[in-house]
């Protein structure tokens, strides 16, 4: 069972959503606004969170970039939006699945099912594998840690993720596509995502896109990670 945030302004869907999920054994905590939401996320662990996009404060794809500057959960996108572009780039901001809606209390628990299932599985294959060594870069995938010479990163979910399947490959260029298909398990998406990510990462690794010490982006085809003074073929 999981911990679930519910934020949702029209107090009926709130109501029956708290009370399908409550039948379900999880464990519920709401609120109506973007705000309220971002002060659950920094007090509380949940494991999913269910956004409305029409809140009454802030527009619901503004919220959901600022959840994604405070912490990982999964975020499910509850939206009466069904155009095909508002969609990826809502996936590409940081959405974990989405529902239009309306949509059915069984779907929705589909949904979170899935969601769940992806979060707690963490990046796939190689979990159980022993830690990875490339140059002074250590990633653990079972105890999901990382270390830079010695000193552990603070990653987030989808930076480890990120990390670990390119430390997997050292010295292979991994194409984007491939990395939104097994990272973000995404089939279609823009370089944004990626680009975000690896920023973000390259920030914790202590370097620059313009001065790479472990991750090197080859303009146009993807991104390799090796080890600083390594000479491997591009």
């Amino acid at each position: 069972m999981a911990s679930v945030l519910v934020v949702e302004d029209d107090q009926f869907v709130r109501s029956a959503l708290i009370r399908h999920l409550t039948d379900a054994s999880h464990t519920v905590r709401s609120v109506g606004t973007a705000l309220e939401a971002l002060r659950e996320v920094a007090h509380f662990r949940f494991d999913v969170v269910i956004l409305d996009l029409g809140l009454p404060d802030l527009d619901g794809s503004e919220a959901l970039k600022m959840l994604r500057g405070i912490t990982d959960v999964p975020v499910i996108v509850a939206t009466a939006r069904d155009d095909e572009t508002e969609i990826v780039r809502l996936l590409n901001a940081g959405a974990d699945d989405y529902l239009t809606k309306p949509f059915s209390v069984e779907h929705l628990s589909a949904r979170m099912a899935a969601v769940l299932r992806r979060a707690r599985s963490g990046s796939g294959d190689g979990e159980s594998s022993p830690a990875i060594r490339v140059g002074g870069l250590t990633v653990d995938p079972l105890r999901r840690q990382a270390e830079l010479d010695g000193t552990r990163l603070d990653l987030t979910r989808r930076e480890f993720d990120l990390l670990a399947f390119l430390a997997r490959r050292p010295g292979v260029v991994v194409h984007r596509k491939e990395l939104l298909a097994e990272v973000w398990q995404q089939s279609y998406g823009d370089d944004q995502t990626i680009d975000v990510h690896l920023s973000w990462l390259r920030r914790k690794l202590g370097e620059t896109a313009a001065n790479p010490r472990y991750l090197h982006t080859l303009r146009g085809v993807g991104v390799k990670l090796e080890p600083p003074g390594a000479e491997t073929p591009r």
